[in-house]
């Protein structure tokens, strides 16, 4: 039986195994250890790293039921030409994109902090798309690969949930994909904007998405947790 039902919220969500793809979003180590650009500029790496064993919990269900995975990365060439003067050079940080650090030039492909981190590595048969941006959209082949498999369901996990979750969400939504974001897999280093995101998701109706969790996944597979 490949058709299940999830609790989430606004409300309870059909999806089907066959068209469904679970989305880890730049899980990397540049957001997620120190001497990231998450740490560097000054954030509180642990509401962040919390996500990691629920979304080991998903990858492992995902993998376990046959639903295809894809991760995404965010980074940049390394002459930055992608990331224009703009992205750059905007804030009062401390650290830029681009700039050394303890994992190499920040938000740059290549470099260690760019890496997914181990406790989520992809597997050679997973999909990794680099995206110069935040939605996983922009200037990726993220749309070919999921019209390739007919997708329909996007359970998306990853940092941070209210940029490139929710920039995603909102990409993926406009292109006629039911997404669910997993609460306790998503993470910002802002806990208002945590739930502030989450609540825009579900709003009038679900106008994004649904909200949901890992333990409903794995209760709407009938899995063991």
């Amino acid at each position: 039986m490949s058709r299940h039902m999830i609790e989430a919220e606004p409300y309870p969500l059909e999806f089907d195994l066959t068209t469904s793809i679970l989305l880890m979003i730049d899980m990397q180590r540049d957001f997620l250890e120190a001497g990231g650009i998450g740490d560097r500029i000054g954030n509180d790496l642990s509401l962040v790293r919390r996500t990691i064993k629920p979304c080991q919990e998903v990858l492992r269900i995902a993998r376990g039921s046959g639903i295809f995975v894809v991760h995404t990365r965010q980074g940049y060439r390394t002459d930055l030409s992608d990331a224009g003067p703009s992205r750059v050079e905007r804030g009062k940080f401390a650290r830029r994109i681009g700039d050394p650090g303890p994992l190499g030039r920040l938000l740059v492909r290549g470099e260690l902090g760019h890496e997914i981190i181990p406790e989520l590595a992809p597997l050679s048969s997973e999909p990794v798309i680099d995206k110069p941006g935040h939605g996983a959209f922009y200037a990726t082949d993220l749309l070919h690969i999921l019209t390739a498999r007919h997708a329909r369901t996007l359970i998306v996990c990853g940092v941070t949930t209210e940029v490139c979750v929710s920039s995603t969400v909102r990409e993926a939504n406009d292109r006629g994909f039911e997404c669910v974001v997993l609460s306790d897999c998503v993470g910002s280093y802002v806990p208002e904007l945590q739930r502030a995101s989450l609540e825009m998701i579900k709003a009038h109706d679900g106008i994004f998405g649904w909200v949901s969790t890992s333990g409903n996944l794995a209760e709407a597979l009938r899995l063991p947790r």
